[in-house]
């Protein structure tokens, strides 16, 4: 399979970036919030649907980044940049348009946690980043209310303000 690459700039092109990184692993330490460069970049090992679903099926990961441009506020979750080996399992991503082109992006991870990001406008990619490998499994979990989710959060934190924030990658 080739490796992926995709834009996202409206909510039916974060739609397929979602489906691509449902059941992706990331951990707290690869999540960076460059608020300087007004940017969120996220590394994480993504599970290989299409593979999983064909005649022979195959389970594989591969290592991608997912970016955000244009990010003005991250909030937060119970994502703690000091858990850093924490890992972290991506359900979805959903975009909220506020005050068009602006809105919200939200990633949500299983057992509650979330990131908010405000941006100026949807501006994101997803990029494989290197080969496949094998795993024995394909990720399975109760299907959460997605709705009631998203309503928790929207309450999220702002990540520079409490005990639990993502923080700045180091410039330089």
């Amino acid at each position: 399979m080739d490796p992926l690459k995709l834009i996202a700039l409206d909510g039916d092109d974060i739609e397929v970036v979602s489906a691509h990184l449902q059941d992706a692993v990331v951990k707290a330490a690869d999540i960076h919030w460059r608020p300087s460069e007004r940017r969120v970049v996220v590394g994480l090992n993504r599970f290989d649907w299409e593979a999983a679903g064909g005649a022979s099926p195959e389970f594989r990961r591969r290592r991608a980044a997912l970016r955000f441009e244009r990010v003005s506020t991250c909030k937060c979750r119970n994502v703690a940049s000091a858990e850093k080996d924490k890992v972290l399992n991506l359900l979805a991503i959903a975009f909220e348009p506020t005050d068009a082109p602006s809105g919200v992006v939200t990633l949500l991870f299983s057992g509650g946690g979330a990131l908010r990001l405000e941006v100026e406008c949807l501006e994101a990619e997803l990029a494989d980043l290197g080969p496949t490998w094998v795993t024995e499994c394909c990720p399975a979990h109760v299907v959460e209310d997605v709705d009631a989710t998203l309503a928790e959060a929207a309450k999220t934190r702002p990540a520079a303000t409490d005990g639990n924030e993502i923080k700045a990658a180091k410039q330089g």
